[in-house]
């Protein structure tokens, strides 16, 4: 079965009203195994390593990437987050770098054998098309690729079956996401994306197996958990007809 295989889990900024213990013991509630820790509920410190070691072992549930994080050409300063992101154990740090910054960013990947995923933010942002992320990494590291935002790379109106066959194996990390005809946020399965489409490519790819895919879920912040059910329970009904 695909989702045994993937690293599948769930952006914490979808539980961004509750603690991160409270976030990681609903999370591990809800069969998943993975988390992306947005810094407001993990900061990237001596004191986040701790946090992570022992909110892990208590709820099982692993700290796989962390972001999104804003890389600034400081060299200091994302040597840090680096550090933190190797004791900590995480995959992908997810980003938003400066593009002066990005031969640190590169060279640092290298040296700590993590990959970086580039965010794209939605309308105005400098990397809001996957085009500006291909043109930013491009020469660059396979360590260097995207974190592909499902619902706000349709806000721009770019296609995620272009992006997804574009990008290749240099999709690092998903944010992912459904949107109705408005380009609002809705339950998996309810808006008006392709994700059966989407995902068969990315298997096609071998993305499923290496790629950290995570729900970000921003609707009904007070009260997420049903619609975060829903959504998983729809998006391994669409996993189990690849």
């Amino acid at each position: 079965m695909l989702v045994s295989i993937m690293k599948l889990g769930l952006q914490s900024y979808s539980l961004h009203k509750f603690s991160f213990e409270e976030a990681m013991k609903k999370i591990s509630e809800l069969g998943l195994k993975y988390v992306e820790a947005y810094p407001g509920h993990l900061p990237p410190s001596a004191e986040g390593v701790k946090i992570a070691e022992e909110l892990e072992k208590k709820y099982g549930v692993k700290v796989i990437a962390h972001g999104v994080n804003h890389m600034p050409a400081d060299e200091e300063n994302l040597r840090n987050l680096f550090e933190f992101a190797k004791k900590v154990g995480i995959e992908v740090l997810t980003a938003d770098p400066e593009p002066e910054a990005l031969p640190i960013v590169e060279r640092l990947a290298e040296e700590y054998s993590i990959k970086v995923a580039i965010h794209n933010h939605g309308p105005g942002h400098r990397y809001a098309r996957y085009e500006a992320v291909l043109e930013a990494i491009k020469d660059r590291s396979e360590l260097l690729g995207m974190c592909l935002d499902t619902g706000h790379l349709e806000r721009v109106g770019e296609s995620i079956l272009e992006a997804a066959k574009a990008l290749g194996s240099r999709i690092h990390g998903i944010h992912l996401k459904d949107i109705d005809e408005n380009k609002k946020d809705v339950i998996i399965g309810k808006g008006v994306l392709n994700l059966r489409e989407f995902f068969k490519i990315l298997k096609e790819n071998g993305v499923l197996e290496t790629a950290v895919i995570v729900l970000e879920y921003e609707i009904e912040p007070e009260n997420p958990v049903p619609g975060i059910k829903e959504s998983l329970e729809n998006l391994r009904k669409i996993l189990e007809e690849l």
